[in-house]
């Protein structure tokens, strides 16, 4: 089992950047493919972004690529996001997952964190 906490959320401008840090406990982190998500009000969960367990593979949604990155620090259990070039679209309660596959489907991540609001000012 794995515990999530993501950190790092806050308000921006358009353009500007934030990086989103995803805490994991337990020793097993690197039996888990972790997966950054994100929800806007009214709206179903959304898949941003994956990484495999060695950090070699990674997947993002279209509407991300080339803006944001995700990485993984398998010594200190930490997943990142780094989102650059925000817009306002990117506003969400952005979410940390860890899962047995690199899929873009929320419902097969075990493990969720409690989320971080960003917030992207026109």
């Amino acid at each position: 089992q794995v515990q999530l906490v993501e950190s790092g959320g806050g308000l921006v401008q358009a353009g500007g950047s934030l990086r989103l840090s995803c805490a994991a406990s337990g020793r097993t982190f690197t039996r888990y493919v972790m997966g950054w998500f994100r929800q806007a009000p009214g709206k179903d969960r959304e898949f941003v972004a994956a990484i495999s367990r060695s950090g070699g593979d990674t997947v993002y949604a279209d509407s991300v690529k080339g803006r944001f990155t995700i990485s993984r620090d398998n010594v200190h259990n930490m997943v990142y996001l780094q989102m650059n070039g925000l817009k306002p679209e990117d506003t969400a309660v952005y979410y940390c997952a860890a899962g047995s596959l690199i899929v873009l489907v929320a419902e097969k991540y075990n493990y969720w964190g409690q989320g971080t609001q960003v917030t992207v000012s026109s």
